[in-house]
């Protein structure tokens, strides 16, 4: 059985890294450990985030379906007032990556960034993970490991946890760790899923050298902060703890049968590199949603190669669930598709209709094909973004048939799912609108 390792960047913009032609990312300089992932094995060119923000994206890669089932979900995103909130979070009744990958002999860990809801009606350990080392938050100072509110959030299981250290450094020494714990056991026939979900480069702006600016709690939400060469420096910490993973992998003679995913939760923040697309975190354009997809596998996948396969991140929890042995549970939905045709390399691509919605700026998606219907406010639009990727050409007048049909599909599709309830939060602590207009 295959080991898996899922890694997650927070707020990683498209061209970010090296290898997808990042312009200050190029040569090694900033991501060499994940770049090299991507030359072991497949990147993706048009691969998706569920959501443009971030616990809505990770409500789809636990429950391999549209997050739209479920009400918590539906804040953009969970924020803190949700402690004590029976309602927005995970429910543990719901099936999950880890907990179908349990019941097929998996050991699950998450490490790293849950915020799918507070303890006690919410937590990893009660959505099918073994063990738990990280965040409940949406974001924390990297050195006081504290939330926007001022509490502590660092636990190993359901106890606080306290620890001095760098948070980046932290998750990766903790990874690291659990390949040494699980590594005999591995290769005794009880294999490993390792959810990593790092909290880099999500704000606070704060490298290995900026302690000092953890002694200010208003750094969590410092807008007038940070700058490129912080943000890289942030990138490069989580490179360098990938690389020692895979240093870990291959000291246990484990890196051919396990499989590493890379991707991101959401399209990048400000101080991130897009390039080519527009719009960023909280945006249906293509620069919050569009992201970084890498997977190697040396058993399973050729090196050296680039699909232009389209999906989204419940299309990746499937596939994994799949390629573990698990099974999907017939009495909740389950929206991913598998992709194991792709990686294996017997089809180059196929039809994947993908759907977005948003109650930030009443925002609406769907791309299929070289295809896409968007709106935003009250303003509508048809792109082929195939030849368009900065969404710059509305085709709307010149394709009416086509932008109408799009326009019925997504209609059609929304129908299908709860609508947005008058109280969901569109909150992040702070006025994205504030943020600088890309």
């Amino acid at each position: 059985m295959t080991n898996i390792i899922y890694i997650v960047a927070d707020d990683l913009g498209y061209a970010d890294l090296g290898c997808y032609g990042g312009r200050e990312a190029q040569f090694g300089r900033i991501s060499p450990n994940i770049d090299k992932l991507a030359e072991q094995g497949m990147m993706f060119t048009e691969g998706y985030s569920n959501s443009p923000v971030c616990s809505p994206t990770r409500f789809a890669l636990m429950t391999m379906a549209y997050q739209y089932r479920l009400r918590g979900a539906l804040e953009e995103p969970i924020n803190s007032r949700s402690k004590g909130d029976p309602t927005l979070g995970l429910p543990p009744h719901i099936p999950t990556l880890p907990s179908q990958l349990q019941k097929a002999g998996y050991y699950t860990s998450l490490i790293g960034k849950w915020h799918l809801g507070y303890p006690p009606h919410f937590g990893p350990r009660s959505s099918g993970y073994d063990e738990f080392f990280g965040i409940m938050a949406g974001g924390v100072d990297y050195f006081r490991h504290i939330s926007g509110k001022g509490d502590h959030d660092l636990y190993i299981n359901e106890e606080e946890h306290h620890e001095i250290g760098y948070l980046t450094d932290l998750l990766s020494e903790r990874a690291v760790d659990l390949v040494h714990r699980r590594a005999e056991a591995a290769k005794n026939g009880t294999p490993f899923f390792l959810s990593l979900h790092y909290t880099a480069p999500h704000w606070p702006w704060e490298t290995r050298d900026d302690e000092a600016l953890a002694n200010d709690l208003t750094n969590l939400f410092h807008l007038d902060g940070g700058n490129i060469h912080t943000y890289q420096r942030m990138i490069h910490h989580m490179d360098e703890g990938i690389g020692q993973i895979m240093q870990a992998l291959e000291e246990h003679g484990l890196t051919e049968d396990t499989l590493i995913v890379f991707t991101s939760d959401n399209g990048g923040e400000r101080f991130s590199d897009n390039w080519p697309l527009v719009g960023g975190k909280m945006d249906l354009t293509e620069g919050g949603i569009r992201v970084p997809w890498i997977a190697r596998w040396p058993n399973a996948i050729k090196p050296g190669t680039v699909s232009a396969q389209q999906c989204m991140t419940m299309d990746w929890s499937y596939t994994l669930m799949k390629i573990g042995g698990g099974e999907a549970d017939p009495n909740y939905a389950t929206d991913g598709v598998d992709l194991r045709a792709v990686l294996y390399g017997e089809v180059e691509a196929f039809e994947r209709p993908l759907y977005w919605r948003m109650n930030h700026r009443s925002q609406r998606a769907v791309r299929v094909g070289d295809w896409k219907y968007l709106k935003v406010d009250d303003n509508e639009y048809l792109f082929n973004v195939t030849n368009d990727a900065r969404e710059r050409a509305n085709l709307r007048h010149k394709e009416p048939e086509r932008f109408d049909a799009m326009r019925r599909m997504w209609l059609d599709w929304n129908d299908s799912i709860p609508p947005i309830p008058e109280d969901a939060s569109v909150s992040l602590g702070y006025s994205y609108k504030d943020m600088p207009q890309r």
